[in-house]
């Protein structure tokens, strides 16, 4: 019985290996100068039908702003550990913001998108300000965020 345990086992290991395989993608946000506090930004995963699938990255480490970046808040839930650990400062007017994350191979091409939510303290809320599929054709190519950033990239 231990014997055909431990073959399971290793028959289950050589069965999972391409879709637990992870790609680094690198995210680029140039912000615009538009004057005034540091912008909150929320980057996230949807899927082919625009659901809210997981946070990449949080720009911004006062909770209290979250809810302002609110398809984002409505996705997550605002649950912490949809974000703990990948949060970082927020970003200032005319500043980058430069991460790099783990996107699994699987979603590349898959009908994803990567969005961005924005805010920032005493100025207008931009739910999906960025909206770009998540494909190889895509990487390294700018949009234009509809708000406070003036460009997105991502690079795979």
């Amino acid at each position: 019985m231990k014997k055909i345990t431990t073959y399971m086992c290793i028959a289950s290991a050589c069965a999972l290996p391409t879709a637990a395989w992870a790609k680094p993608v690198t995210l680029n946000a140039q912000l615009q100068n538009y004057g005034g506090n540091g912008a909150y930004l929320a980057v996230y995963l949807t899927d082919a039908a625009g659901k809210y699938k997981k946070t990449l990255w949080v720009a911004g480490k006062k909770s209290k702003y979250y809810k302002h970046m609110s398809a984002w808040a409505r996705g997550s839930g605002l649950n912490t550990r949809e974000f703990d650990g990948i949060t970082g400062a927020s970003v200032g007017s005319g500043k980058g913001l430069k991460v790099t994350v783990e996107i699994a191979d699987v979603l590349i091409d898959a009908g994803y998108e990567i969005r961005i939510d924005s805010a920032v303290e005493d100025g207008r809320d931009n739910p999906a300000e960025v909206r770009v599929p998540l494909t190889k054709q895509g990487s390294g190519k700018a949009v234009k965020g509809r708000g406070y950033i003036n460009t997105f990239s991502y690079d795979l």
